[in-house]
């Protein structure tokens, strides 16, 4: 008997769902985002927006490019994004001073009022999944000491 005879069933068992580390992760992400869009949608406020608004509560003023970084976005993809945020109000958009070719982000009242707004959003959400705080905090841990590799696998 050959050995790739053996290890076939192994590595067929490697693409049943169920074997994945992946689907569980995508799932999960799917769902969790799900939920907050039930509470950011009154808001006016799509999951993308929020995560862009929670890097600029704490980072603000600062440039596309740090909040493109902390939310592991492109430009393409961002710029958009803070178009709309400014359309509606909670940021502005200016070029540095000592450097032209950076566009910082500034709230704006509106953007910092909306802060206490969303302050009462993940104690809900904890509420509502009615999982152990403990739990998701080892959630937590793994996952941000998964994404560095994860980072630099895709960045390679």
């Amino acid at each position: 008997m050959s050995a790739d005879v053996i290890t076939a069933p192994a590595k067929l068992a490697q693409l049943q769902l169920e074997n994945q580390l992946c689907f569980p992760l995508y799932a999960s992400s799917r769902l969790i985002t799900r939920l907050y869009q039930e509470q950011l949608t009154p808001l006016g406020l799509t999951y993308p927006q929020y995560i862009v608004m929670m890097i600029l509560w704490e980072h603000a003023p600062c440039s596309i490019k740090v909040v493109g970084d902390k939310a592991l976005l492109n430009t393409n993809t961002l710029t958009p994004l803070l178009k709309r945020l400014e359309t509606q109000g909670y940021l502005h958009r200016r070029r540095a001073d000592k450097d032209e070719r950076i566009v910082q982000i500034h709230l704006s009242a509106a953007g910092v009022a909306l802060q206490q707004r969303c302050s009462e959003i993940p104690g809900q959400l904890l509420a509502q999944l009615g999982v152990e705080p403990e739990l998701l905090l080892g959630l937590k841990k793994l996952l941000d000491d998964l994404l560095p590799a994860l980072c630099r696998s895709v960045e390679d």
